[in-house]
């Protein structure tokens, strides 16, 4: 599949000699969600700036649908629209004229069935008379998304977009994500919510300090650096692990009341049924035992406790 956007070794130091991004390359496929993970101040908004014309790079270059966002700037941006976190729209101004005026800032034609598909499916049609301070926050979260989709984008930023926004909003805002995604549209998502980006994601990119740590097909990632837990609840507590298990590497859990066992998905479970008889052999009597994956929070946790 080709890459709509190419990120090749892009840099950024502000005033200070603050060091913001070092020397990211990325290649985000047409057609695709991305989600970009980073803990605050990583250099997530930095490198958005950056795609979106709003930052200047200290080095390196971007490619956004075949056009280079510094050189050719007005193309680039036509193809990008941008659902920034900060709530930015006239107060003073009607849902439907916000949308026009910003349509027609890339210079787009007037096409009005579009603006009312896009407000229909952010169910903001029967508003769009509405002045944007009259509405209510999540309303205004749904007219940003609106705004950036009114020059029909190839690319769309969704930077945070769930931040403070009540659970049917979500819900609504990924059907739009992915009947946008079934469009050819690309989405590149930051979030706070790592569950949301393990759902709706097709690849992970996890940054930090400035540095791309990672950027990998989900699947991919969670069965290369995701784990494996194995619970055995005992059916009497320990006061420590016997010494026929420990080579195992067992530690207690429950307050003596459990054994734990983490392993790795390829080759753990040949490891499990020797655990299972060496537990056996050694009369350790147990009433259940569970098995839970590792999820992408706890691998985002660990790869960027690891680079602090």
């Amino acid at each position: 599949m080709p890459a709509i956007l190419s990120i090749e070794n892009l840099s950024k130091t502000y005033p200070g000699n603050r060091v913001a991004l070092k020397g990211v390359s990325l290649e985000i496929n047409r057609g695709e969600i991305f989600a970009l993970l980073g803990p605050n101040g990583a250099g997530k908004t930095t490198l958005i700036g950056i795609v979106c014309g709003l930052v200047n790079p200290t080095s390196g270059r971007v490619i956004a649908d075949g056009f280079d966002v510094v050189r050719d700037f007005r193309n680039a941006r036509r193809s990008i629209g941008l659902v920034p976190q900060e709530l930015t729209t006239d107060a003073f101004e009607t849902v439907l004229a916000t949308l026009k005026f910003s349509r027609g800032l890339f210079g787009r034609a007037p096409d009005p069935a579009h603006l009312e598909r896009v407000l229909r499916s952010l169910s903001l049609w029967d508003r769009r008379n509405a002045k944007i301070k009259e509405l209510s926050g999540g309303m205004k979260r749904r007219v940003l998304i609106a705004k950036a989709l009114s020059h029909e984008p190839r690319i769309l930023f969704l930077d945070e977009p769930s931040a403070g926004v009540d659970v049917e909003l979500r819900r609504d805002m990924w059907n739009v994500v992915r009947e946008l995604r079934a469009s050819g549209v690309t989405i590149i998502l930051t979030t706070h919510y790592i569950e949301e980006a393990e759902q709706m994601a097709d690849r992970i990119g996890i940054i930090n300090h400035g540095e791309l740590i990672v950027a990998e097909e989900k699947t991919r990632l969670m069965r290369d650096l995701g784990g494996r837990q194995l619970t055995l609840h005992l059916s009497q507590p320990l006061a420590e692990v016997p010494a026929p298990l420990a080579h195992f590497g067992l530690t207690l859990g429950e307050e003596g009341s459990a054994l734990v066992y983490q392993y790795q998905k390829e080759g753990g479970q040949e490891r499990i049924a020797e655990l299972l008889r060496a537990i056996n052999d050694t009369g350790v009597p147990f009433r259940d035992l569970e098995t839970r994956e590792s999820s992408l929070e706890e691998i985002f946790v660990s790869l960027v406790g690891a680079r602090r």
